[in-house]
This record gives C-alpha cells, structure tokens and sequence, in this order.
C-alpha cells in the first residue's frame, strides 16, 4: 500500500535557546530535508507544520514556525515528522525505501517467489535489497539492471533475474 505521508526524521533534542531542534535524518541528506518548508507531526497530514532547516554534520537543525524558546521546543522531542510525497516528486525508477520494503521478490522467468524485501542498504556503488523468505534467513540482492528488471510498488513485487548463488541455501 502507498503511503502518502512517509518519516523523513525525528525530532531528537533542542538547539540552542531559540527553539531550534535537532532531527535525526531518516532521508538521503540534510540537504534533501532542507528542501521541505512544510511538515507533518502525524502520517495523515492533519497536523502541518512550516519548517526551515539547515543540514548540520550527520543531522539537521530545524526551526518551527511558532516555537519560539527552548521550553516549546523540548515537549516536542521523539516526535517523528512526516513529509508529503506530493511535494517530492521522484524521477521514473526511482523510488522511496518505504515503497520498497514489502515487495514480494519473484523470479521473472517462473514466478518462483524469494521472499519480501524486509530492508535496503546504501552501500555506495548501489542499494542493495534484504529479502527473506519462509526460512526468515536473509539474502541480499544487489540492485542492478542485470538482476532487478521490473520494480512496481503499486502492486508490491519486484521481478528479478537471479544470479547463480544469489538465493542458492547452501
């Protein structure tokens, strides 16, 4: 099922006496979370909220519109913030991780099924997909164009190529 609000952080600390806050990224970069002037306090978009946030090392600090000192700040740590896909459109073939995790991995040549996707990697060169299966054992798949040949989040399954080994038990 698409989500039309995904986590995108959480709020983890305050900042200085202003009512800044610190948010643990759940999202590529700062740079990417300093793109959103809106957010959300719930994942059905009934609470908004406008932001302004800087990246800063591994975090972002962010400033809410209406908190003003340290003490509105600090009821507000763990809060996790949603963003609304609508203000993020992604380029074909990409997707985000949310969409992703809970497909079904099949087999495009006999519809064989591996397992659902249970988490993606960043490795750098590429994602690399987590799949279990019934055994609950994990298998990481590499997501390149020679094993991942049809992605479709709408309707949960990935259909792939497998290379020798890839889901091999031994």
């Amino acid at each position: 099922m698409i989500k039309n609000y995904l986590e995108i952080g959480k709020i983890v600390g305050t900042h200085g006496i202003r009512g800044e806050c610190r948010v643990e990224l759940w999202c590529d970069s700062g740079e990417f979370f300093s793109y959103f002037k809106t957010l959300y306090l719930d994942d059905k978009g009934e609470k908004k909220i406008s932001v302004k946030s800087r990246p800063h090392k591994n975090i972002a600090l962010m400033k809410i519109k209406g908190i003003e000192n340290i003490d509105d700040a600090i009821p507000l740590v763990g809060t996790v913030l949603y963003m609304d896909r609508k203000d993020c459109p992604l380029p074909d073939d990409v997707y985000f991780v949310q969409d992703i995790i809970g497909c079904e991995v099949r087999n495009i040549n006999d519809g064989t099924v591996y397992g659902r996707v249970s988490d993606v990697l960043n490795t750098g060169a590429n994602d690399v997909y987590e799949v279990k299966g019934e055994s609950n054992k994990p298998f990481y798949m590499p997501k390149i164009d020679e094993i991942v040949k049809e992605v479709n989040v709408s309707d949960e399954y990935i259909l792939i190529e497998p290379m020798k080994g890839l889901f091999d038990e031994d």
